[in-house]
């Protein structure tokens, strides 16, 4: 199956767009990780806008487990999901980079007994998570992402 096609529409925050064309550019060598915290490791998702079927990247902890990750929808606490969040919702075939090579893998949101191990598994590669499910009173959406197989 190809990569996702389509016109590239930026994000308008100077840091996002920065990361992910150095991300790109270097192959995953460099700004690889969440700001200045080599400890917290990044990937790029490339999801299709639900408005305006332009391509958009984000940096996203790196939250895996035998081949599949984790996007949480978390947004730093505030009271709304994140752009993507909708976009995930609406095309839920995205492309992720965990290093040179990207590929496609199907989203969908994490329920029950699943989501809470996947959040723990979330909460301890990045304990900033926690903090922000406190600050608001949704419950933030944890997505899993599985490969799609050629």
């Amino acid at each position: 199956m190809d990569l996702l096609e389509g016109t590239y529409e930026p994000n308008p925050q100077a840091w996002v767009r920065d990361q992910v064309e150095t991300y790109e550019a270097t192959d995953g060598r460099e700004a690889n990780t969440l700001m200045d915290h080599p400890e917290w490791p990044i990937v790029v998702i490339t999801s299709r806008g639900v408005k305006s079927g332009n391509l958009r990247k984000n940096p996203v902890m790196r939250v895996e487990k035998d081949g599949v990750y984790a996007a949480v929808a978390s947004k730093g606490g505030t009271p709304e999901n994140p752009a993507w969040y909708y976009n995930f919702v609406a095309d839920p075939v995205v492309q992720l980079q965990d290093g040179p090579t990207p590929a496609l893998y199907r989203a969908r949101i994490a329920e029950g007994a699943e989501r809470e191990e996947w959040w723990e598994r979330a909460v301890a590669q990045y304990a900033p998570y926690a903090e922000y499910q406190e600050k608001t009173d949704r419950k933030i959406p944890v997505f899993l992402l599985e490969r799609i197989e050629d």
